[in-house]
């Protein structure tokens, strides 16, 4: 499962930098994460975008859970753009030049 959340950070860019930070330590250190990232645009530097893998919804549903991460994730990802969905499934996965198929959970 993929977590993408999309940002336009009016804060200066450490400030951001440093709640994101909080955010992927505590999302990674969850059971069933697989790792996340954040990216900051080259063409907009105040677009950004965290993604997070994990490796079921539940898993997802349980990272959520923790107090300390309903304290500092749940108001980040609150300020996400909403235009789009910011959750998926993982339907294909590739490693050096290997892909695996996954099962669709909607099917």
């Amino acid at each position: 499962m993929l977590l993408v959340c999309r940002f336009v950070a009016d804060s200066p860019a450490p400030a951001f930098l440093a709640r994101a930070r909080r955010a992927l330590e505590l999302l990674t250190s969850a059971d069933g994460c697989l790792g996340g990232e954040l990216g900051r645009s080259v063409d907009e530097p105040h677009h950004w975008v965290l993604v997070v893998r994990f490796v079921s919804v539940d898993a997802y549903r349980r990272a959520l859970s923790p107090f300390e991460v309903r304290e500092h994730v749940i108001p980040l990802l609150a300020e996400a753009l909403t235009d789009t969905p910011s959750t998926f499934e993982t339907l294909l996965t590739a490693h050096r030049g290997e892909t695996q198929e996954h099962e669709s959970l909607l099917s």
